[in-house]
């Protein structure tokens, strides 16, 4: 397909053509559902946790003598069952992280990008290119490309342009390899630059096209 491309002040410069695969294929929402749920779970400290009956200080005596006084039989006043004492089964430090696997992964990045790409959310800009640090000036051209909120996504070595932007809450910044299914849909808009289209798709169809090729 081919999408246009556009200059820092919103004006058409061009049209280029990218994958099919990447931004035209079928949206999925159970992909996307799952890519989030992955990352989010990944988030997760995991870092709860309760004391067991061996944790919890004192109770080091027998309460009462075993028979004749009508209670039922105790061995410790730190038992489960008594106020203060160790939890049963209680939550312990663990990781949620889990791995989805690859083509799935994938799937869900060409399903997000070409939701964005279907709901004219998608801008692709000629260059992005910042003499300096200026968070002002690259919050006014997003707001004149349209988006209060966008995904900006250039090469690693784009210091000036990841500066400006990491000032902004609405807004954020990350190299190809960096692009993930919550960002994008965290972000009302996807501005992407001409350049980093290649390795954008290459996240996405580049290991297949190179097993065939092979």
């Amino acid at each position: 397909m081919q999408i246009d491309v556009v200059n820092l002040e919103g004006q058409k410069v061009g049209q280029m053509d990218v994958a099919d695969a990447v931004f035209a294929t079928k949206v999925k929402d159970s992909l996307l559902w799952e890519a989030v749920k992955a990352q989010q779970a990944a988030k997760r400290k995991g870092t709860h946790s309760t004391k067991t009956r061996m944790h919890v200080r004192g109770g080091g005596r027998k309460p009462f003598r075993q028979k004749g006084t009508g209670n039922a039989r105790q061995g410790s006043i730190r038992s489960p069952n008594y106020v203060g004492g160790g939890v049963v089964f209680g939550p312990h430090p663990r990781s949620y992280e889990y791995t989805l696997p690859r083509k799935v992964k994938k799937a869900a990045l060409a399903s997000a990008l070409s939701l964005r790409a279907q709901e004219k959310k998608l801008v692709v800009v000629d260059k992005l290119v910042m003499e300096a640090p200026k968070s002002k000036r690259i919050a006014l051209v997003l707001k004149t490309l349209g988006f209060d909120s966008a995904l900006v996504v250039d090469a690693k070595g784009n210091h000036n342009l990841v500066k400006s932007i990491r000032n902004l809450a609405a807004h954020a910044c990350l190299p190809p390899e960096g692009l993930n299914v919550y960002d994008i849909l965290n972000h009302g808009g996807l501005v992407i630059a001409k350049d980093a289209i290649k390795a954008v798709e290459a996240r996405v169809v580049g290991a297949e096209t190179e097993g065939q090729a092979a």
